[in-house]
């Protein structure tokens, strides 16, 4: 594919689905790390650094990167002559958790501690000696990753050991933000899973659905869930995964043309009504439709929501009113209907849906 005269391939020779994807402008976007590969970006750690740096001072523009500098450079010393099994330097990986951690702006020390993540189990370096260049606070993220990394996964007593681990997990963790590193890892890992074994694509995948994405789901990080269900599903139902890119893709221009659509007739109803309202569209990730099809039974042409749209208000009362306002231009489907502000989730998630 090409835009603006830059090429972009999928990382396993397949198009990637995210290449199929448009951001609400319809331009298209460059998904970092999603499967879209431009070359320069992952051979050279020192531009994919200033990548990082870009985005940080993005939502932080007065951040001091100073320290942000000095693990950098410690990582990419400690770390040599590392390759991956992809072939590249060993420094790239954590450079990509650091960048998937930017993208949450997540601050400072969580970006320095994803740099250092691996030096003390895979390099010479110390605690002690994290501790003494970055402080306490970074040496116990570095520390609270690396004991993560050493609890044993079991495939053969999954739901039982499953639950065990998520558990284990939220207990181990002294700061949250020591799971939140862990998931951003695991994430590269599973981006770059098809240079592993067939046997350890699958464990790594179903270990992936069964643990990290549930964590993700309950720290309601969506965007991490989504991207960790799309990429396992890729690896443990390979044929499903690649027939559902395959189906939407035909329907793209289509559904995003309809979206697109609905989203300013909804803006425009709810401007007439007197309802201030922010209004966001999205397509449903592929586990998402995957398992919906799976669970009712059902073919992708009678599944309903291969897309959403979202209308957000400051009030109760609102959300109701705009309801109202969809209800009366939308005809809506018998039994489709929640109200999950009279009746929130178990987590306390309250919308209505429609």
């Amino acid at each position: 594919m090409s835009e603006n005269k830059t090429t972009y391939e999928s990382l396993d020779g397949k198009i990637a689905p995210e290449a199929l994807l448009k951001d609400t402008r319809g331009k298209l976007q460059m998904v970092d790390g999603h499967g879209i590969k431009q070359e320069a970006d992952y051979d050279d750690p020192d531009k994919l650094y200033g990548m990082l740096i870009a985005r940080i001072q993005k939502y932080h523009p007065s951040a001091d990167v100073t320290q942000i500098e000095k693990a950098y450079n410690l990582a990419k010393k400690a770390h040599g002559d590392q390759k991956r099994k992809s072939g590249e330097p060993y420094i790239i990986h954590p450079l990509w958790v650091a960048i998937i951690l930017a993208d949450l702006e997540m601050d400072k020390e969580t970006i320095i501690a994803a740099l250092l993540h691996d030096v003390v189990e895979d390099t010479v370096m110390t605690d002690e000696e994290i501790k003494e260049e970055f402080g306490p606070e970074v040496a116990l993220l570095v520390d609270g990753v690396t004991k993560l990394g050493q609890i044993a996964y079991d495939a053969d007593k999954i739901e039982v050991q499953a639950e065990n681990l998520r558990k284990m997990f939220l207990a181990m963790a002294k700061d949250i933000r020591v799971i939140i590193i862990k998931l951003a890892d695991r994430l590269h890992n599973m981006r770059t899973l098809k240079y592993m074994k067939p046997e350890k694509q699958k464990e790594k995948a179903r270990e992936t659905m069964d643990i990290y994405a549930p964590i993700a789901q309950r720290l309601g990080i969506s965007k991490l869930k989504i991207e960790l269900e799309d990429l396992s599903l890729k690896y443990l139902e390979p044929e499903a995964y690649y027939d559902l890119v395959e189906k939407i893709a035909v329907r793209k221009s289509a559904r995003d043309a309809y979206v697109h659509r609905l989203m300013n007739d909804v803006e425009a109803c709810l401007k007439d009504a007197g309802i201030k309202a922010t209004v966001m569209g999205r397509a449903k990730h592929f586990f998402s439709i995957y398992k919906k099809m799976v669970n009712q039974n059902k073919t992708l042409d009678q599944i309903y929501d291969l897309f959403a749209i979202r209308i957000i208000v400051d009030d109760v009362k609102d959300c109701y009113a705009a309801l109202g306002v969809i209800h009366e231009k939308y005809k809506p489907i018998p039994g489709r209907f929640k109200d999950y502000i009279a009746m929130p989730k178990p987590n306390m998630y309250q919308s209505l849906h429609t």
